[in-house]
């Protein structure tokens, strides 16, 4: 089974290489994507001096967002299979064999790598209550008992993802995909992954008041696809 990684990129210069290489050393069949969402940081030029021919960039011309540069990464996915790799230094990749093992043993279609069942360090109390709200919210309109609805690590067959439809152009295509699986009859399985938080200091981009976006977005896709 092949896996196609999505790395969204958008002012990343500091840990992109060193993210890219990490997901290059794990051992399976994989492909890797790289959208760069307008950086002006020289992120784009880090991404230009790559000499790795399976290593495939595509640059957008104008700022879009996360969920555009996952759209733009989707259109050229030829894997069985995709997940979303934040550019930063956040999640390991070491743990996509985690997450493949349900899959492969036949146990779950889609996976979700949650935090809050691994290892997980430095995240605020800010950041902590407004995941689990969110993901609270999720349980109550969906039906479901997620732990970590808004985690970067969801895999799912990249035809499913396609069939989706997605439009959110931001910070709220991680409610979307979620409102979008769950409202379509799929079950989604939870595997503990680890993840080590950074700060506004260090180049987190997402804060307290994404929040409200994303809880909007959980309600417009129970209502409407």
């Amino acid at each position: 089974m092949k896996l196609s990684v999505i790395i969204p990129v958008y002012n990343e210069k500091e840990t992109i290489a060193a993210i890219i290489e990490r997901v290059r050393c794990v051992p399976i069949d994989k492909e890797i994507i790289v959208v760069d969402d307008c950086s002006v940081d020289g992120s784009r030029e880090v991404l230009e001096r790559l000499s790795d021919p399976t290593i495939a960039v595509y640059f957008h011309d104008q700022n879009r967002g996360k969920g555009a540069a996952v759209r733009t990464g989707l259109e050229h996915a030829t894997g069985d299979y995709v997940i979303i790799q934040d550019a930063d230094l956040e999640y390991d990749p070491a743990d996509y064999p985690r997450l493949l093992e349900p899959v492969l043993r036949g146990e779950a279609q889609i996976v979700y790598g949650s935090r809050f069942r691994g290892e997980m360090r430095d995240m605020t109390l800010v950041q902590r209550i407004g995941n689990r709200f969110l993901t609270l919210v999720t349980n109550l309109l969906y039906g479901t008992s997620l732990s970590d609805m808004e985690t970067c690590y969801k895999l799912v067959p990249t035809e499913v993802m396609r069939a989706l439809r997605l439009r959110s152009r931001s910070f709220e295509f991680e409610p979307e995909v979620t409102a979008k699986l769950l409202k379509r009859g799929y079950r989604i399985l939870e595997v503990p992954i680890r993840y080590t938080a950074r700060g506004a200091a260090e180049g987190k981009k997402i804060s307290w008041t994404h929040g409200f976006p994303a809880l909007w977005c959980l309600i417009k896709y129970r209502f409407v696809d």
